[in-house]
């Protein structure tokens, strides 16, 4: 059955303006950016076989070039507007927390770091730069390192801090194993980066830890 002919709340595109995107399920959201199914499967027939075959709508979205052209219905062109997609998104988070404050809106900023850092195979240690009203500047990954752990220098935290000229600091980094709790290690950098930028005036705001599905803040458990 095409999906023309499936009853009207049933058919994503109409579901979704008359529910809103969140009432879709993440096949039917896969199934509109497809548009069209193949031979023997209607979009969504389609959409539900590719997730099912990634393990999930993420798997899809974080698949290599090769591993996603490989499976019937995908392509090169299908593959460029997915990466489009994903790139929007966090370039749409990263506008938004450039323009509220950080302390105000965690969740903003929570999303956009886990859209950034929890895919990563390697740990990276990601650094938010806040003006004086906790805006974001700029942002970057200062250091990465094996899958296991990241090399941070509190020294060159201070220098990059000073040279874009930041009031504040959001530290994040993720945690590949998907486990968020915080090593011993990890509380003992972000005392030292925290003492270092006290020398020049600029605070730590937080530290988020990101997994795989969650993200633990040290301000929430009172560690900064």
């Amino acid at each position: 059955m095409t999906v023309k002919n499936l009853p009207l709340e049933s058919r994503p595109r109409e579901k979704l303006l008359m529910k809103g995107a969140q009432a879709l399920s993440d096949a039917e959201l896969l199934a509109i950016f497809l548009r069209t199914g193949i031979k023997g499967m209607n979009a969504i027939e389609l959409a539900d076989y590719l997730v099912e075959e990634f393990g999930s709508l993420r798997g899809l979205l974080g698949a290599s070039k090769s591993q996603f052209c490989r499976h019937k219905g995908l392509g090169e062109a299908k593959y460029a507007q997915l990466q489009a997609v994903v790139e929007m998104t966090q370039r749409y988070l990263a506008e938004v927390i450039q323009k509220e404050d950080a302390l105000t809106s965690p969740e903003h900023t929570k999303r956009y770091l886990t859209s950034v850092l929890r895919d990563r195979r390697r740990e990276a240690f990601y650094v938010l730069y806040l003006d004086n009203q906790n805006r974001v500047m700029s942002d970057e990954v200062l250091f990465e390192g094996t899958i296991d752990a990241a090399s941070v220098y509190p020294r060159e935290v201070v220098r990059r801090s000073l040279e874009v000229n930041a009031a504040a600091l959001i530290l994040a980094h993720n945690h590949p194993s998907g486990v968020a709790e915080p090593s011993q290690a990890d509380r003992s950098i972000t005392r030292r980066i925290s003492d270092a930028l006290a020398l020049v005036d600029i605070r730590v705001l937080d530290h988020f830890i990101i997994g795989d599905g969650e993200i633990v803040s040290f301000a929430e458990r009172g560690w900064i």
